[in-house]
């Protein structure tokens, strides 16, 4: 099996350059299944239902989250009901949505997504992700051996203790958040597959995603200011992870940068 995880998703640009590219990618790699974090599809920050619809009809499976999941407040009811959205699974019980799904590729093979969430430099309290993704990934190898795990976070230790902690327990550990794209993918000792940050999809001539001059300003003023994406040509991020879903155990790794 072979899976595409496209890294953050940032507004009209990351989703134009997926819209373009993402076909062709599929076709060259023979591409089984796609997943992307879409926290960021909406203008920069949150994602809405229609971006949700947008993306799923542009060919993803499964959309993750992160801390900029609530962003956008139509969102509640609707991750509510549609179980391809996830947020990270350490988010308190009383949040709504999931942290983890099965889906099944057109072959037949099953495969579970887990997304769970840092505390190091992050906003929210939340609950220790370690123990979350043991609990979630117990869950899901009831159903599939094959999973891939989505660690959304800021500090790069805090990510690869994860891949190290989860390593031959699931097939992958692959980060998002920080829309830098890291040169450190490998397959751990035990079989599971890892990549530190993904890396974002989205404007190339900005300050991770946003328009250069606002991030500059702000670093020499300290002032709060508005963000706004970036105008511009795009590029898509992702990494593709070839597996084999019986044993659960990555097969091969590699990092896919498409310029618009």
């Amino acid at each position: 099996m072979k899976v595409l995880f496209i890294g953050d998703i940032i507004g009209e640009p990351g989703r134009r350059v997926i819209a373009r590219t993402l076909h062709k990618v599929v076709a060259e790699h023979a591409v089984d299944l796609v997943i992307g974090n879409g926290e960021n599809a909406a203008a920069g920050f949150g994602i809405t239902p229609e971006l949700a619809h947008e993306l799923f009809e542009m060919g993803l499976a499964v959309i993750t989250t992160g801390n900029h999941a609530w962003d956008k407040k139509e969102i509640l009811d609707f991750i509510r009901h549609e179980p391809r959205l996830l947020r990270p699974a350490n988010y308190p019980g009383g949040a709504p949505g999931n942290g983890s799904v099965v889906v099944e590729t057109s072959g037949g093979e099953k495969l579970g997504i887990l997304q769970v969430m840092g505390r190091i430099y992050m906003p929210a309290m939340l609950e220790c992700p370690f123990q979350a993704a043991r609990r979630e990934v117990a869950k899901l190898k009831q159903e599939t051996r094959a999973i891939i795990v989505d660690m959304h976070a800021e500090a790069t230790s805090e990510k690869m203790a994860m891949g190290h902690f989860l390593d031959g327990e699931v097939t992958a550990v692959v980060g998002t958040h920080t829309h830098v794209p890291t040169a450190d993918e490998q397959i751990l000792p035990k079989g599971t597959a890892y990549q530190t940050d993904i890396g974002m999809t989205g404007p190339v001539i900005s300050v991770i995603g946003i328009k250069k001059e606002l991030a500059i300003e702000k670093f020499l003023t300290q002032m709060p200011r508005r963000f706004e994406v970036a105008p511009g040509p795009a590029i898509l991020n992702a990494v593709l992870i070839e597996l084999d879903g019986t044993l659960g155990k990555a097969v091969g790794i590699r990092r896919i940068r498409i310029p618009e």
